[in-house]
């Protein structure tokens, strides 16, 4: 009985262990994960420039460097990172409509535009875009010339002129990701049926806040030339003729003479509604021409401002060829962003003898937003 009753007592004693084994397990405190530590990010700011690089004769240089130049950003000396010989990407934006325009027609623009793609490189990526009543892209990225061109004959003319939002749809659709080097092309007189001062120059303020060099072939000084005379109330223009051919023909040889003669000197205009209307005209290009030159300045552009249709045609193979020459170089920037906001202005100069460089463009960090 006792040895019954032992062996029980050590079974029972042996599971009585077991089971506080198990509870001092199952109450074990685990310890808390470390959480995982989040990567810190470090944001590099970039600053694309393009340039053009010529010796003292004018011709191309292909072999300029990064210690070959020397950048300042707000008279402080910066260091390039990177200085590249890229394809171009060049939206061309044709203005198509207007109300008052003389010079300006879809054929003259047709014209330009065929020059600038005709005169960039095979390499080169081209867009097409119109504006008159609205702005539209006619035709997307492509290295085809024949694309190009055809692209610029289904071009349609309009009545009014959306200039702002040509410049607008132009910025966010030249800031696509994965393009670099990026140029824009405007041939245009700048006026716009629907925006006026204040409106046209904030718009052109936020090509500031992004890299896109402008590039201009404008219809402003042959506009004005030829309205100047209307707007100072003197046409030069041929009078209207006194009587039709027809009836002055059946009047006495002395009085026919008489009603066929030309009339000499001017006319003059006393339709005060009529002058008003070419005198506001008149300014509106006068500005317009203002605005865009500052915009090509600012943006490290090139002007053309003809006074030709010729001239026009000649200058805008000019523009594409200065395209084909350029260099982008990129910097970064010893002051962030963050730490200064407001206008910076970079200028880029040559310390190599022999090359030329000559680079200027203003820049406003988040203007384009």
């Amino acid at each position: 009985m006792f040895a019954g009753t032992s062996k029980f007592a050590a079974l029972a004693a042996a599971l009585l262990l077991l089971a506080a084994g198990g509870l001092a397990q199952s109450g074990r405190v685990k310890p808390t994960p470390t959480p995982e530590e989040e990567p810190v990010r470090v944001i590099t700011e970039e600053v694309k420039v393009s340039f053009l690089a010529r010796d003292e004769s004018g011709r191309f240089v292909p072999d300029v460097k990064a210690e070959d130049l020397v950048i300042l950003e707000n008279d402080l000396l910066h260091q390039a990172t990177s200085v590249r010989r890229l394809p171009a990407y060049v939206l061309i934006v044709m203005d198509t409509g207007g109300e008052l325009r003389a010079v300006k027609t879809l054929d003259q623009t047709r014209k330009t535009a065929a020059a600038v793609i005709n005169s960039l490189r095979t390499e080169d990526q081209v867009a097409l875009m119109q504006y008159s009543d609205k702005a539209e892209i006619v035709s997307e990225w492509t290295d085809k010339k024949d694309e190009s061109l055809a692209a610029v004959g289904r071009t349609k003319f309009g009545r009014r002129s959306s200039f702002t939002k040509a410049l607008d749809l132009a910025r966010e659709f030249m800031m696509q990701e994965g393009i670099e080097n990026r140029h824009l092309v405007l041939i245009t007189d700048g006026t716009d049926s629907f925006a006026r001062g204040d409106k046209i120059r904030e718009t052109m303020r936020k090509m500031l806040g992004t890299d896109i060099s402008v590039h201009v072939i404008s219809y402003t000084r042959m506009e004005t030339m030829d309205i100047a005379p209307r707007a100072s109330g003197i046409s030069k223009s041929p009078p209207p003729k006194a009587l039709p051919d027809e009836i002055a023909a059946q009047l006495p040889p002395g009085a026919r003479d008489v009603a066929q003669a030309p009339k000499i000197g001017p006319t003059i205009i006393v339709d005060r509604k009529h002058l008003r209307l070419m005198r506001e005209r008149k300014k509106e290009l006068e500005t317009a021409e203002d605005n865009l030159l500052t915009l090509a300045e600012d943006t490290n552009g090139t002007i053309i401002i003809p006074e030709t249709l010729d001239e026009m045609i000649e200058k805008a193979r000019l523009v594409g060829q200065t395209i084909g020459s350029s260099y982008l170089l990129t910097y970064t920037p010893r002051v962030p962003f963050a730490e200064r906001t407001g206008t910076r202005t970079v200028s880029i100069t040559s310390k190599r003898a022999g090359l030329i460089v000559e680079a200027r463009r203003k820049l406003i960090p988040g203007a384009a937003k």
